[in-house]
């Protein structure tokens, strides 16, 4: 035999941690919209994302609160206040929104990565173009024969540092064993040990200002399209995140709310039904 003390116990311990749940939320929901930004998409994201994080705690605060009047039937008929009906209104409201969340969030996500999108697409630009003006001056201060004299000088220095080290063996495998030295260059060392033709060929693209514009431009438009692509995989797995949590906690408290009205409702007409008439 169940104590009656024990069960009016158990049963106010779960509706007070079901309506502190429910409240709880609620009170992150109102901090969350401040500072109030409703045209800021970015605002809007976060907002949503935040509360479908969130979303779940109402929904145990709601099944404590219904498990605590399951536990105690006979409490909720003496008891002059029985929150089930707002408690399940909520949980209808509360679906509604969730469904909201759904499409909005979405359409957000989106229109935030088309302008990530364009503004990665328009600092790949404002590059290129740098590197295109730089190139321009550097060939326009190359075109006297003072110049040119200068860099075929600086190039048969780098040629014969080179040779030097590559005619060595002893340095070679030095540089090689050298922990400081990047792997990148013990590669080409290695390269152009194999194939002296390759070290002529190294030293002329160093040295050419096309071929080093060229070069940086391969690398804007690589770095370019590798953000790009890395925006729009960060909004797809958000968009996909939020959006199907969303319709999920949207479903969910929408099965809660409406089965529990047309349970509940059912219930208060049985109970007329069943009143004697006077």
């Amino acid at each position: 035999m169940s104590n009656p003390f024990d069960s009016a116990n158990a049963s106010r311990t779960l509706k007070i941690a079901g309506i502190v749940l429910i409240l709880s939320f609620f009170v992150d929901f109102v901090l969350l919209l401040f500072p109030f930004r409703p045209t800021d998409q970015t605002w809007l994201i976060e907002l949503a994302t935040a509360l479908v994080d969130r979303g779940i705690v109402p929904m145990v605060g709601l099944g404590l609160l219904m498990a605590g009047y399951g536990v105690d039937p006979d409490e909720g008929k003496s008891s002059p206040i029985d929150i089930r009906f707002p408690a399940l209104v909520l949980s209808t409201v509360l679906g509604i929104m969730f469904l909201l969340i759904f499409p909005l969030h979405v359409n957000n996500v989106l229109k935030v990565s088309e302008q990530r999108v364009a503004e990665i697409g328009r600092s790949a630009d404002q590059a290129e173009a740098g590197v295109k003006t730089q190139l321009q001056q550097l060939q326009a201060q190359l075109s006297t024969d003072a110049a040119k004299a200068e860099l075929e000088k600086q190039r048969n220095l780098v040629k014969a540092q080179f040779s030097d080290l590559l005619k060595d063996d002893q340095k070679y495998k030095q540089a090689l064993e050298n922990p400081q030295v990047p792997p990148a260059q013990k590669e080409l060392l290695k390269k152009f040990k194999a194939n002296p033709a390759e070290l002529e060929k190294f030293i002329a693209q160093q040295s050419d200002p096309q071929q080093i514009a060229n070069q940086r431009l391969s690398q804007i438009v690589q770095q370019k399209e590798d953000a790009q692509n890395q925006a729009r995989q960060q909004a797809s797995k958000s968009g996909l995140r939020i959006g199907i949590s969303s319709l999920l906690l949207a479903i969910g408290y929408s099965i809660i709310g409406w089965t529990g009205l047309r349970s509940f409702g059912s219930g208060v007409s049985s109970s007329s039904r069943k009143a004697p008439a006077r």
